[in-house]
């Protein structure tokens, strides 16, 4: 079995929290990662926008582009202006070879609001969730029409966070609308990772594989504490220096037969977890783990000619 490995620029630059991100350059994001060993990143701001300006630079790194996050809302918008919206990001993405883009949902979200704490994320009733689950079915289907798959990514703070949340938007939604499987978000929402893999491996078309400090989660006055104030605290970090075993995830995502793209996304402070230290820790872990469970990792970055 075949597989890649990326990292997200989170680590480097954070969107949210922007005293959590490095002075560095988008050159020298994609230099740090290739070094530590990593063929591919995920978008970020510091990405430009016109695959005429971005494709060079990427040749220039020997990296791809393996993915990127779009912020949708159709928990309270209409099809129709997130189609607009990402439109433009479906052409980019298929112009550099992307593999997928990533559906974040942010409407109702508290994933972004310091001053909101995660007790007060936003819950759907059984009946919403399914017409949720629909419309977000109907947009996938639409962009993978137009060219270029959706990754539904649950996501802390958000109307798909825990196991249940997820299992009841996957019973709902069909294969128009492919999973996003990310390890750390699942277990900080108490979910049994190996267990969810196992009931939605069909669906994963891309993975994160990110850590948890499980010390600074249990630790977290969820009453109190934001999301944003767990990132801070230090609730995430990569492969190898967290608290979940990642042979058995990976293993476990070996035998359901997964390949493809395995991203290390960990968003934390970079004075105190510098990003190339960091990069070179997931990447030792998750070689160790991916070879143990059978995994080729492929070496290639840009495609060469």
């Amino acid at each position: 079995m075949k597989a890649k490995l990326g990292m997200s620029p989170i680590a480097w630059w954070n969107d949210d929290l922007v005293e959590l991100s490095d002075d560095v350059s988008l050159e020298e994001c994609l230099r740090q990662s290739r070094s530590a060993g990593f063929t591919g990143m995920e978008k970020g701001r510091r990405f430009p926008d016109d695959p005429a300006v971005m494709l060079p630079i990427l040749k220039a790194a020997d990296v791809t582009l393996c993915g990127g996050w779009f912020s949708g809302t159709l928990v309270d918008e209409d099809i129709a202006a997130n189609k607009t919206r990402i439109a433009p990001m479906i052409e980019l993405f298929k112009a550099v070879d992307a593999p997928c883009i990533v559906y974040g949902e942010v409407g109702r979200s508290i994933q972004g609001k310091r001053d909101v704490p995660l007790a007060q994320k936003p819950k759907l009733s059984g009946d919403e969730m399914k017409a949720y689950a629909r419309k977000v079915t109907e947009f996938g289907e639409w962009c993978a029409a137009q060219g270029m798959p959706l990754s539904y990514h649950h996501h802390m703070g958000a109307v798909v966070e825990t196991e249940a949340e997820l299992d009841a938007f996957m019973s709902a939604s069909g294969p128009g609308i492919p999973l996003l499987l990310d390890a750390g978000h699942l277990a900080f929402a108490g979910a049994d990772v190996l267990r969810a893999i196992d009931r939605h491996h069909e669906r994963i078309n891309h993975v994160h594989v990110k850590d948890i400090r499980q010390s600074v989660v249990d630790g977290l006055d969820r009453s109190r504490h934001s999301f944003l104030d767990a990132v801070a605290l230090g609730a995430f970090t990569v492969p190898g220096d967290g608290s979940l075993d990642f042979g058995a995830i990976v293993q476990r995502l070996a035998a359901h037969g997964y390949e493809g793209w395995f991203v290390v996304e960990a968003e934390q402070d970079p004075i105190a977890n510098p990003p190339l230290r960091m990069a070179q820790v997931g990447h030792a872990e998750l070689m160790r783990v991916m070879t143990a469970a059978g995994y080729t990792v492929e070496t290639q970055g840009f495609p060469k000619g």
